[in-house]
């Protein structure tokens, strides 16, 4: 197969585990900063200082882990460790990439979500809590740029670019649950307009993802899959151009497909909340949502996690869920750990284990059963136009979440430093830990001067 051929070599030298353990981490300790950071330090590492690994080979690395949902800089140090060592290595340095700052966050979590925790802390949760909805704007804001290049100045494609974007905002400002179905269909928007603006080329393999999105939450093909089957029976398989009727027939796939995914994704919120009971077992199907669901990167799951956290199950309060996304921000390691925190809440230390095992197996997954493919996957004109749609979305959701995020924000004084940690992150363009440490201290400095803390 072409993409067997392409896929990638074996590394100049055989590295050790031990190796991999090390390196890898080290970057754990010292990865503050979010995906950025990662990046820089994967890249130091394994281009840069030890020549592992060729600068093209680690940029398809980046760009195919930014295609798919989860932790992207967390699948890139999987992905590195793969080619040096197979299974074992991205095992191996994917697991020692994440526990420092595991350990990190479960240790806050339990100081944090402590019964009666002592002032100062409640007033440095408070602190820092009140800056997160203004992290979620300054994430949303540096991804604008790239997503924007994808228009290519096409005034038809930069229209429908704003409507992707305002629909992901609409989605994480006010129905966090069905975030993930809003991103499909916008995807999937995308992949038909693209097969109606190049009549002459290939329609199968367009068409080949929509039934699969009409089988979702099924695991058969459905009537989307079945029309699909009828249109290549007819002649428009790989190689021939569709008919004058097939395009019709494509539109209303689409809408089928959008239908369906969302309706899929109802039926998964209800198993969910039949789950509510179970307590281990809700807290795992929440997890899988965060893990196998976060298109775009760890923080547009965030109105997703605080739907399921605070209002479905009530874990924790919004507050405490403020709390939870500031600490994935202060320490080491993706954004996706605050699923820990969630975790904790839920269950306690074991809680907290069982949903970060949950939540990052589909990354290890993801890279070991398809990182040979990461190069067809970068060059695939399918899964960009499903990006195309898809990513402006994600975006327009981190913005939107910032609306749920601040209404969780009870006293004055916490919108005077979420005032702050917006000039700081926006005007100033200064780091994210920062800002979040500032902020607790401003909490701190609140409490002790008698400010109201909720708990």
């Amino acid at each position: 197969m072409a993409e067997r051929a392409a896929a990638p070599g074996p590394p100049a030298e055989r590295v050790s585990l031990a190796t991999i353990a090390a390196e890898w981490g080290r970057i754990g300790v010292i990865g503050f900063g979010g995906p950025p950071a990662h990046i820089v330090l994967l890249r130091k590492l394994c281009v840069d200082k030890r020549r592992w690994l060729p600068a093209p080979e680690f940029e398809d690395g980046i760009a195919a882990t930014n295609l798919l949902p989860g932790p992207a800089s967390t699948q890139l140090a999987i992905f590195c460790a793969w080619r040096l060592r197979g299974a074992a290595g991205a095992i191996v340095g994917g697991v020692c990439f994440i526990v420092p700052g595991l350990v990190i966050i479960l240790a806050l979590s339990a100081l944090f979500l402590a019964g009666h925790p002592p002032l100062w802390v409640r007033g440095a949760a408070a602190g820092a809590g009140a800056a997160v909805p203004a992290v979620a704007i300054n994430a949303a804001v540096s991804l604008l740029p790239a997503s924007w290049q994808r228009t290519a100045g096409r005034r038809a494609a930069r229209w429908r670019w704003l409507a992707y974007l305002a629909a992901g905002a609409v989605a994480g400002a006010t129905a966090g649950q069905f975030l993930v179905a809003v991103l499909l269909a916008c995807g999937l928007a995308e992949v038909a307009i693209a097969l109606r603006s190049q009549p002459g080329k290939p329609a199968g393999g367009a068409l080949s993802w929509l039934p699969a999105a009409g089988a979702l939450g099924r695991g058969r093909p459905g009537p989307t899959a079945s029309a699909a089957a009828r249109l290549v029976s007819r002649g428009l398989g790989p190689g021939s151009a569709p008919s004058a009727g097939a395009l019709p027939m494509a539109r209303s796939m689409a809408a089928a497909a959008m239908a369906r995914a969302g309706s899929a994704l109802r039926m998964g919120n209800t198993a969910g909340s039949a789950l509510a009971a179970g307590g281990l077992g809700a807290l795992a199907w929440v997890a899988v949502k965060v893990g196998a669901l976060s298109f775009g990167g760890g923080f547009v799951i965030i109105p997703l996690m605080q739907h399921d956290a605070v209002v479905t199950y009530h874990w924790m309060t919004g507050a405490q869920f403020l709390n939870a996304v500031a600490l994935g921000q202060v320490t080491p390691g993706p954004v996706v750990l605050t699923v820990a925190v969630v975790g904790y809440a839920a269950a306690g230390i074991a809680g907290g284990l069982l949903a970060v095992l949950i939540a990052f197996l589909p990354s290890f997954v993801f890279v070991i059963a398809g990182g040979s493919y990461f190069g067809a996957l970068r060059s695939s004109g399918r899964v960009q136009s499903l990006l195309t749609g898809a990513g402006p979305a994600a975006i327009g959701a981190i913005a939107g979440a910032a609306i749920p995020l601040g209404r969780d924000l009870g006293h004055q004084w916490q919108a005077g430093v979420l005032l702050l940690a917006a000039a700081w992150l926006l005007a100033l363009r200064k780091g994210v830990v920062p800002a979040l440490l500032c902020a607790a201290a401003f909490g701190v400095i609140a409490a002790l001067a008698g400010a109201p803390i909720s708990h």
